[in-house]
């Protein structure tokens, strides 16, 4: 039986959009809060010389005999923070609770900052470690902060139950954690990745298919007004479709999502949770 969508109008402007969020992304009474510990993490192996705060949130329904999925989220906070756009601690609540993903715990990393370092640009190391194509950042995330979760919680082996989340430069580390740790990320979701500032220009188009497939689930949303949306170069939304035309003819499991708006995480936000029924779900 095909699935009924219900009828939206189609906004007359592209720029000025906001999407609202639903049910998944609030709060709900009936939904027992998870737990959410934080950690300060200033002695980097990968990355020396920087600081940065992680969170790990833990649903509820958590049981250590029952071992959890594991999701990462980039930009740490602003993932987390129950008032922002994403609320990615209250849609796992909410989705964990109604059975909808299987318990997964969320941990939020925040990107690296130089703290002897004046300069308010030089002093973030958030570019250079999410628009790199290379598996430095994977290699943190697995030698570094995953074994410190698992030190506290009990996290399965599957990777099919293992995803990386991300946004603008974000989204673009979330495909290329996904890329070279196919063995432990599994699923990758990027909300108007960055793919057209990487160093050395986007390689995903090219990429993708002259390489064997992985056993990667990806789904990218892009947004018809994101930056350089009427230049030839550098321009977000048209490199979001040439990576996701890639993915397609290279015969991944891959959806695109587009909207309107520009480069905000308002849609992505709202999509979250539809997003981790699909990436995640059983």
């Amino acid at each position: 039986m095909s699935a009924a969508v219900p009828y939206r109008p189609l906004a007359t402007s592209l720029d000025d959009v906001r999407y609202e969020h639903g049910p998944d992304s609030t709060r709900r009474p009936e939904v027992p809060r998870g737990e959410t510990i934080e950690l300060r993490w200033d002695d980097s192996r990968s990355y020396p010389g920087t600081s940065r705060t992680i969170w790990i949130h833990v649903p509820a329904a958590y049981d250590p005999a029952e071992p959890a999925g594991l999701l990462v989220f980039q930009d740490g906070w602003w993932y987390l923070d129950a008032d922002g756009e994403i609320r990615g601690g209250i849609v796992l609540d909410n989705l964990v609770h109604d059975g909808q993903i299987p318990v997964t715990v969320g941990v939020f990393v925040d990107p690296g900052v130089y703290d002897d370092v004046t300069d308010p640009v030089r002093r973030k190391n958030r570019n250079a470690e999410y628009d790199a194509s290379d598996d430095r950042y994977a290699t943190f995330l697995l030698d570094e902060v995953v074994p410190e979760v698992r030190r506290r919680f009990a996290i399965t082996d599957d990777p099919e139950r293992w995803g990386i989340v991300g946004g603008s430069s974000g989204g673009n580390c979330a495909l290329t954690a996904a890329w070279h740790r196919p063995d432990r990320f599994r699923r990758s979701l990027g909300l108007v990745s960055s793919f057209a500032q990487m160093p050395g220009g986007n390689p995903y188009p090219a990429l993708l298919p002259t390489t064997p497939r992985k056993p990667l689930r990806i789904l990218l949303q892009a947004a018809h007004r994101d930056l350089g949306w009427d230049r030839p170069e550098h321009n977000w939304f048209a490199e979001n479709l040439r990576v996701t035309a890639a993915l397609v003819e290279a015969g991944y499991d891959v959806r695109l999502v587009v909207g309107d708006g520009g480069h905000s995480p308002n849609h992505g936000g709202t999509l979250l949770p539809d997003a981790l029924r699909w990436l995640l779900g059983r």
